[in-house]
């Protein structure tokens, strides 16, 4: 079907292109939420009418992105989830749960806006792409932890897991030498059990 979109779409086009889309793109997606009008000979008149109108309010609404994106960007929100001994957590943390903790910390963020691949498994920092309009992306870092202490340690640039099992090595390591000093492995006298 074609379209005559009325923002800018990535990889699609700018305001005003006559775009080809797939049919149920242009009815669930594009046509409902005003983004595009259907590419015919009204529309196309329509549209010149109010072109003007439409980038003035796209104009205004990209500002308003950007005011409210340069508070945003680069900000760090801790989230505390449950996880294994190997980092990895039970569950995953979503688009919906970052546009949650984003818009927990007073941010007007939906979870629409939140880009993010596949969900996050494993604990960590995590940097996640917010898109506050079509020409306006910021970047922000979510701190997965099991605990503030570790959230803490992780905020510093500490590998908490790399160092969890550094520490459970050397005390292995330990245990294994106070078994050997204890006596395990000799004979308690010196005969010889032929």
């Amino acid at each position: 079907m074609k379209v005559i979109l009325l923002e800018r779409l990535d990889g699609r086009g700018a305001i005003g292109d006559v775009v080809n889309v797939k049919d149920g793109f242009a009815r669930n997606y594009l046509l409902p939420r005003h983004k595009a009008l259907r590419a015919n000979s009204a529309n196309l008149l329509i549209f010149e009418g109010q072109r003007a109108e439409i980038e003035a309010r796209n104009l205004k609404a990209r500002e308003a992105a950007s005011a409210s994106g340069t508070k945003l960007d680069g900000t760090t929100y801790v989230m505390i989830r449950q996880a294994g001994e190997g980092g990895h957590l039970y569950g995953s943390v979503s688009g919906r749960d970052v546009a949650d903790v984003v818009s927990a910390a007073g941010s007007q963020v939906d979870r629409a806006m939140v880009v993010l691949d596949k969900p996050i498994k494993t604990i960590g920092m995590h940097p996640v792409k917010i898109k506050l309009h079509a020409e306006v992306a910021v970047t922000v870092t979510i701190n997965i932890a099991r605990s503030e202490d570790e959230a803490a340690r992780q905020a510093k640039g500490e590998d908490v897991i790399s160092a969890q099992f550094a520490e459970d090595a050397a005390l292995n390591a330990e245990a294994a030498a106070d078994m050997l000093e204890g006596g395990a492995g000799k004979l308690g006298d010196d005969r010889d059990f032929a």
